[in-house]
């Protein structure tokens, strides 16, 4: 195996258990194949475990052992064991989870998702990639799926040279996979569907928000219907937004799943049709906004927190006294602090005086590593407007 040498930094950040060395940081190494797998050494030559190898990205080196255990097929079955057993503690009967969360559960790179007897992998590095056919192999032996899809579609995977492809790898097309999620059905497509089929992270914050229907609901970037369905169990009536009219027809055929004729889906941008609510004197009893990441890199904070800034605002000027938003950012780069100073900025320029009940993060099965705040992305607020 192929030896690198790294500098003290890196050997600072593997010994905190940070999964990523950056390109800058490698010292010394011999030839290395792209994607391969190479023993990570000091600048002693002192061993500090085995990654694999990304001859593009800056992220060069994706730890996958602190130690010199021999990286074969029993080390990779015993870190899908691992995984599947968290979950099996966290969600014994779930229909639907994260079984595989890359560097959190120090598979870096690696995305395994269930949906009932089907998978959907991404292998979004070099290295991770060249394993594809083995991660194919263990699922199928251990599992008996009905089938395996991988949705590689991420851009992420350009930064590794790597193409952007989808399809069924192993097993038949399933079809439209039906799940239960809290007490809502939904039908979901593995093969088209955004991201792996479901926003499986906003599972339990979904589920949590059901407990506070009432009224009159307005549900934005509802995508297929997740929030709404939920809330409208015990709502009056929801708007649910989105620009989709591809994600609106699912999120209709949902709606008829669970027999709910309380909700009304419009296609429409969120930004323009909450200006218009407004300037109708429209009012709401809960507000669910759950956006795409605005900030996808470093140099999109600022126009990120002036979008989060404006859409709480507005929703924040529609609620009723004592009305209840439920606000969510699935950026990284946008910390807890910074979007919870947003949310009192807009609540302060509304004046309007709010509350948190809730701070919610990503669902269990997107465990946060915790030397790892790349793995923290998603922050979900719950607060009472007077």
């Amino acid at each position: 195996m192929p030896v690198v040498k790294v500098n003290k930094k890196a050997v600072s950040r593997v010994a905190a258990r940070h999964c990523w060395i950056y390109r800058s940081d490698i010292v010394g190494s011999g030839p290395m194949p792209p994607g391969g797998i190479v023993r990570v050494a000091g600048p002693r030559g002192e061993l500090l475990g085995s990654a694999l190898y990304s001859s593009l990205s800056q992220i060069a080196l994706r730890m996958i052992s602190f130690d010199a255990a021999e990286i074969d097929n029993d080390f990779w079955l015993s870190r899908l064991i691992a995984a599947e057993k968290l979950r099996q503690q966290m969600f014994p009967s779930n229909e639907a989870y994260r079984l595989v969360f890359g560097e959190s559960d120090l598979l870096p790179s690696l995305i395994v998702d269930r949906y009932l007897d089907c998978f959907v992998i991404q292998t979004l590095s070099q290295g991770m990639d060249m394993l594809k056919p083995l991660w194919i192999q263990l699922l199928a032996d251990r599992y008996k799926p009905k089938a395996i899809i991988e949705r590689n579609e991420a851009r992420v995977r350009e930064m590794e040279g790597l193409p952007r492809v989808a399809g069924i790898v192993y097993g038949i097309d399933p079809g439209d996979v039906i799940i239960t999620e809290g007490a809502v059905r939904v039908s979901i497509d593995l093969i088209r569907g955004q991201k792996t089929g479901w926003f499986l992270d906003q599972t339990e914050n979904r589920i949590a928000a059901a407990t506070y229907g009432r009224g009159r609901v307005l549900d934005c970037f509802t995508f297929q219907g997740g929030f709404a369905l939920h809330l409208a169990r015990s709502a009056d009536q929801v708007l649910a937004i989105e620009v989709s009219g591809a994600a609106l027809d699912k999120a209709r055929h949902n709606a008829q799943l669970n027999s709910l004729d309380n909700i009304e889906f419009v296609e429409a941008n969120v930004f323009d049709r909450l200006t218009e609510l407004e300037a109708a004197g429209e009012r709401f009893d809960v507000i669910v906004l759950d956006p795409p990441a605005f900030a996808k890199n470093r140099a999109a904070i600022e126009a990120a927190a002036r979008g989060y800034k404006e859409i709480n605002l507005r929703a924040i000027k529609l609620l009723t006294p004592g009305g209840t938003l439920i606000t969510s950012t699935c950026s990284y780069h946008m910390s807890e602090d910074a979007f919870l100073n947003i949310l009192a900025a807009a609540s302060s320029d509304a004046r309007r005086v709010s509350r948190i009940l809730e701070k919610r993060t990503q669902s269990r099965d997107h465990p946060i590593l915790i030397s790892m705040p790349e793995t923290y992305y998603l922050k979900c607020v719950v607060l009472s407007v007077a």
